[in-house]
């Protein structure tokens, strides 16, 4: 059961304790980048999720016969293998995707979301584990960027996956769709997912420390999640 329950937390640690965009701040470069429309947002956080997973569980699974003084070499040899099978896989079977998204997709070898996790958690735990966080982390970052991009092309471009939503709504704002708009949106989706998450871990701290029962989250614990 405990094993079980350490997995689901895992699992769902990239979604929302440690969101690789929106908690950690890390790889900027792509979620500003490419995230001008939805679809480039979802198409960078499918690559990178598979080179996420694949290089986890190869890391795993070779951590305790690398030698140290060759492990970064080591690791970064991997995910660049499993880059450049993503980038193959783009070019022959999503070419328009694969022109969108441009040198972004061969710099995920160096996207330090990926070596991060090869550092930090496949290194240290076994491949069920280390396949379980690239899984998560990848669909925490393929989550933020999407969201990223929903946000700039509805606003600055008018459409969403290349289909008009706002007409005769309001005039789109070019200006999302450029450099500065990336910075303005993610600046704002940052502020609201901390806002929102820091709020929700208050209210569970309250409950810990005990408030009389009294509080709505408490009385509302106490009934088993019931309102």
């Amino acid at each position: 059961m405990a094993e079980k329950k350490k997995a689901v937390s895992v699992l769902l640690n990239g979604l929302i304790n440690e969101n690789p965009t929106f908690r950690l701040l890390l790889g900027m470069c792509p979620s500003l980048a490419v995230t001008t429309m939805a679809k480039n947002g979802l198409g960078m956080g499918a690559a990178a999720t598979f080179v996420l997973v694949g290089s986890n569980l190869v890391i795993s699974l070779i951590r305790k016969i690398v030698p140290d003084k060759v492990r970064i070499p080591a690791y970064i040899t991997v995910i660049a293998g499993f880059t450049t099978m993503v980038q193959l896989l783009l070019a022959a079977f999503f070419p328009e995707l694969n022109k969108q998204l441009g040198i972004y997709i061969p710099l995920i070898v160096v996207n330090c979301i990926i070596f991060a996790r090869a550092e930090m958690f496949a290194q240290k735990n076994g491949p069920l584990l280390s396949v379980l966080d690239g899984i998560g982390m990848g669909a925490g970052f393929t989550l933020a960027i999407t969201i990223i991009g929903s946000v700039r092309e509805i606003l600055g471009a008018g459409t969403w996956m290349g289909i008009p939503v706002t007409v005769d709504l309001f005039e789109p704002a070019i200006m999302f769709i450029l450099p500065p708009g990336g910075f303005l949106a993610m600046g704002f989706l940052v502020a609201l997912f901390n806002k929102l998450t820091s709020r929700k871990k208050k209210d569970k701290n309250e409950c810990k420390t005990g408030c009389g029962m009294g509080c709505p989250g408490c009385s509302q614990a106490a009934n088993g999640g019931e309102a």
